[in-house]
């Protein structure tokens, strides 16, 4: 459901070069988890923290997360597995209390109804912790990171971030960033020059072709999916400007499974005190995402 179509044969072609090069094709199936980052530490079961798990999220062995495999290095499909330090850190918290992970695509918007409504148990998906989203469930971090925005190599409509009007800005719809660019364009107006042109897009690889392509001026994201899309698009990218913004990342469950989110913040404390969460982070260059505080439930 993309809101634009490219306009020309070799825009297509750059277009589906990116997205080989990215992987990233979703075809709404379930998918197992399976990172490419390296390999982690083994991790075992802590039967104090299995034993803590509630009755109904451990009945089948497993954790049902949704996720949109769109946001690399996060989560993204690659050869029809979803993959990004997101699914292996997730993995681990999985194991360390005793169940196994089924990766379910959904679009980033659907995510937390889905976990409201009981399809899923837990959403990952580089969810920007907030005041709304607060409001709506229970959020336990796992790691920061702010805004980044990137545009074609050599930034040749010239760009500047903090003054993009006039400009056609791509972005992914539902983030935390549809609101920031929104504020950027109506600062733009109230000045009396041209409001910014946002594209909205469903998933990340469309608004990061976008731009690759030429269609779009520029995007704005988190900022390992820029620094990540950089990498991968093969010198047609750059980044652009400073990293502003940051806050954590949190998994999402339900408002009513209090019990289910401690277990996780526990999780996650154990896998940083054995040495998984550095590897898991160092594994996909994001390091520097790290928390430098401890894991904690809607903070």
């Amino acid at each position: 459901m993309f809101r634009t179509t490219l306009r020309s044969g070799a825009a297509l072609g750059l277009a589906a070069g990116l997205a080989l090069t990215l992987s990233l094709a979703a075809c709404g199936e379930e998918k197992k988890g399976g990172g490419t980052g390296g390999p982690t530490p083994t991790t075992e079961a802590d039967p104090g923290l299995v034993a803590k798990v509630p009755a109904g999220i451990k009945a089948d062995g497993k954790l049902k997360i949704g996720t949109d495999d769109t946001y690399p290095p996060s989560e993204f499909n690659e050869n029809g597995k979803i993959v990004g330090f997101d699914v292996d850190l997730f993995d681990a918290v999985a194991k360390k209390i005793g169940l196994t992970t089924e990766w379910v695509e959904s679009k980033f918007g659907d995510i937390i109804p889905g976990i409201q409504s009981g399809k899923y148990e837990l959403g990952v998906s580089s969810f920007t912790i907030n005041d709304e989203r607060k409001g709506q469930s229970l959020m336990v971090s796992y790691f920061s990171a702010g805004t980044q925005w990137a545009t074609q190599k050599g930034n040749p409509k010239g760009i500047k971030p903090d003054d993009a009007c006039g400009k056609k800005i791509a972005v992914q719809k539902d983030t935390v960033q549809v609101d920031d660019i929104k504020g950027k364009s109506k600062k733009c107006t109230d000045a009396g020059k041209p409001a910014i042109s946002i594209e909205e897009f469903v998933d990340q690889t469309a608004a990061t072709a976008a731009v690759s392509t030429g269609k779009d001026d520029a995007m704005l994201a988190d900022s390992p999916v820029c620094a990540y899309a950089v990498k991968k698009t093969n010198g047609q990218l750059e980044l652009l400007g400073e990293i502003y913004d940051s806050a954590p990342y949190g998994a999402v469950v339900n408002k009513d499974q209090t019990a289910f989110a401690e277990v996780l913040r526990d999780a996650l404390k154990a896998l940083a005190a054995d040495g998984t969460y550095k590897k898991v982070l160092s594994n996909w260059g994001v390091e520097a995402g790290a928390l430098t505080v401890d894991p904690a439930i809607n903070p």
